[in-house]
């Protein structure tokens, strides 16, 4: 394995941690969007709203940088969803790159 590989490898396992990580923060904001909508939830709590104010500031600027190309369908945003695809198939390409990076060099 070249030096390049040695340096490369862990980056894109760092990386590719950090997007995992990243799509389970996209997929409880939206369960909990969900859940608060249809009143399963309520954040009358202090924790619970403090809970849910992190995650506005986690996901908030990339559903708006994402929400400036692809407008709502019918009043409903599609950013966060989008953003999911987005990940999962940027997270494919470095596993799928890390695993060749392992298998060649």
């Amino acid at each position: 394995m070249g030096f390049i590989g040695l340096l490369l490898i862990p980056v894109l396992d760092v990386l590719g941690f950090a997007l995992s990580l990243y799509f389970k923060i996209v997929v409880v904001d939206i369960v909990l969007f969900w859940m608060i909508r249809y009143k399963l939830v309520t954040i009358h709590n202090k924790y619970a709203e403090k809970f849910m104010e992190i995650l506005k500031k986690l996901t908030e600027p990339v559903y708006k940088l994402i929400g400036k190309k692809v407008p709502p369908v019918a009043g409903f945003d599609l950013s966060p969803y989008v953003l999911l695809v987005i990940i999962f198939i940027v997270g494919s390409i470095i596993t799928n790159l890390s695993i060749w990076l392992h298998n060649y060099l």
